[in-house]
């Protein structure tokens, strides 16, 4: 490692600067999402100097010894092509790896692939960014089966199956920071899909959404658009999910940018794209 190059725990002290890197990149999070990061895995989240400069930033989640995730790999413009974003990921893949998790996942950007493609990732699919200026889903009270739920053992059997592991630990704070949380439940009762519609700092955030069909998916996208007024939207939906992309181009969204979902070890619980009507965030899966 460069001499210059320092990596340590990012602390609460260091999120003035992880908003501002997050800002220069031009990124949806918000300060409450450093926070959440923060308090998921304090041990797993990381921040470079540069001759004791704040210069970058890594976070991680595991979510069990078979799925964790990397995110917020950010370094700052002054700082870049020195190997710090680099030096971060090979440091969130050492932590992730002594604490026994088999396989490692993120969403890469067209820069940041070439990065991953050289420690070992490989390519599992890829999802594209859906933009609207103003999204409005039909009147709410016309979206049938379709509730206000923030319980997470309610969605948590349905989440495991779509995702692989369960998010238990993400989707708890997750719903509580949520400005909408939906649940859609069959004519028996049954959940068959839920929801979040979440502030950003550039724009509504649509995601996590998980449905058991494309019918229940569809119900709930249009439930939360309903909901989200004349704010900006951002969706991130897998490139797979057909009926997603379909609606989100009925509904008027326009195409952003392409990321690749990319695994580093045994993708042993891969889950179902087909069920991920929206993801949780790039940051986060």
């Amino acid at each position: 490692m460069n001499a210059s190059l320092r990596l340590r725990l990012l602390t609460r002290e260091d999120l003035p600067f992880a908003e501002a890197v997050r800002a220069l990149a031009g990124w949806n999070q918000t300060l409450a999402d450093w926070e959440r990061f923060l308090a998921a895995e304090p041990d797993g989240c990381f921040l470079a100097e540069w001759n004791g400069v704040p210069a970058g930033t890594a976070t991680t989640i595991i979510y069990s010894t078979a799925l964790a995730w990397i995110g917020m790999v950010l370094v700052h413009p002054d700082y870049r092509r020195r190997g710090i974003g680099r030096a971060l990921l090979q440091r969130c893949i050492e932590h992730l790896r002594g604490r026994g998790v088999r396989c490692l996942k993120l969403d890469a950007t067209p820069a940041g692939k070439k990065v991953y493609d050289g420690l070992g990732f490989k390519e599992e699919w890829t999802l594209t960014r859906w933009e609207h200026a103003a999204a409005r889903g039909p009147n709410a009270g016309t979206v049938s089966g379709i509730r206000d739920g923030r319980v997470v053992s309610a969605v948590e059997p349905l989440d495991t199956v779509a995702f692989g592991v369960s998010r238990r630990k993400l989707l708890e704070p997750l719903m509580k920071q949520s400005r909408c949380a939906l649940v859609g439940e069959t004519d028996a009762g049954r959940v068959d899909g839920y929801g979040l519609l979440r502030d950003g700092s550039s724009a509504l955030y649509l995601g996590p959404v998980v449905a058991a069909s494309a019918d229940a998916g569809v119900r709930l996208v249009n439930a939360l658009l309903a909901r989200a007024g004349d704010r900006k939207i951002y969706w991130d939906i897998p490139d797979q999910n057909v009926a997603a992309v379909g609606l989100a181009r009925e509904s008027g969204f326009t195409r952003q940018r392409t990321l690749t979902r990319m695994y580093l070890g045994e993708n042993a619980a891969p889950g179902d794209s087909l069920q991920q009507f929206a993801i949780a965030g790039p940051e986060v899966g």
